[in-house]
């Protein structure tokens, strides 16, 4: 069955989706600087038993940036009003990366109109990462830079802040990540990636998979563990041989294990 897309609008900001397959839903949220796209092939492997709903987050594949910079929390408002739009009584979730972050904050909240059933985790963001000395240098030596600034007024602090985060130095500082953004993305980006979500883990009480690949740099493996010991219901599998994109390297290793833990008993 070819994918077919559809938009829900959220408070005037319209977000595209697509769906494929049959059965039960899955939401699948993709990770930072993805899109829904690089969910299809997953959401193929599996339409003979799920209907994969892929969203595009706001700021990315075919749905515009937000109106305003949004926090993780932002975004998990955003993925509860599409589920309630559904009219779905359960749904499945399967994330990667970003969409983990998502997940994360989705899966504490009570008194939901409707059910989060089984979740697959992989290469989930959110788990507090060690930091090189490197790191630590740049964060400082950012924060010296910005510190004659805050004895000016405040129009002339915005005015020399702006000057400031132009200049050479300062681009160098940050991540390549943040090097590419700019404005609302930008300011999204840093709000995400400066909030650790290790404290919610406890709260969360619902039947979780993490699904990680061997060779994950960008969530290394210590994240996956932390993440496993600190969830009530969570149970670690790793895929030798595959990075952060588990689902790409090893498709149909990837797609056995997903189905057979999201497949109806």
């Amino acid at each position: 069955m070819a994918p077919t897309n559809h938009i829900f609008d959220y408070h005037g900001t319209p977000v595209s989706y697509q769906v494929i397959g049959e059965g039960k839903p899955l939401i699948q949220l993709h990770g930072w600087g993805s899109s829904s796209r690089v969910m299809v092939p997953v959401a193929k492997q599996l339409q003979a038993v799920c209907r994969s709903l892929l969203v595009d987050l706001p700021g990315f594949g075919n749905s515009p940036e937000p109106p305003q910079a949004w926090a993780v929390s932002d975004y998990a408002d955003m993925i509860g009003a599409f589920i309630q739009s559904t009219g779905e009584k359960e749904v499945d979730l399967l994330v990667h990366s970003f969409g983990g972050r998502i997940a994360l904050k989705l899966l504490t909240r009570k008194d939901l109109s409707y059910k989060i059933g089984r979740v697959l985790i992989t290469g989930g963001a959110g788990m507090k990462p060690k930091r090189p000395l490197s790191f630590y240098f740049r964060k400082y030596l950012a924060r010296a830079l910005k510190a004659p600034l805050l004895i000016l007024p405040a129009g002339l602090r915005k005015i020399a802040d702006r000057h400031l985060r132009k200049t050479a130095l300062w681009k160098k500082l940050g991540s390549p990540d943040y090097r590419s953004l700019t404005g609302i993305m930008r300011e999204t980006f840093v709000k995400s990636v400066t909030e650790h979500l290790d404290d919610l883990l406890p709260e969360i009480e619902h039947e979780i998979l993490l699904l990680w690949g061997e060779d994950d740099e960008a969530t290394p493996l210590y994240q996956a563990r932390r993440m496993e010991a600190g969830l009530k219901n969570g149970a670690l599998v790793i895929i030798d041989g595959a990075g952060h994109y588990a689902f790409l390297d090893k498709p149909k290793q990837f797609a056995a294990i997903a189905k057979a833990f999201l497949k109806n008993p």
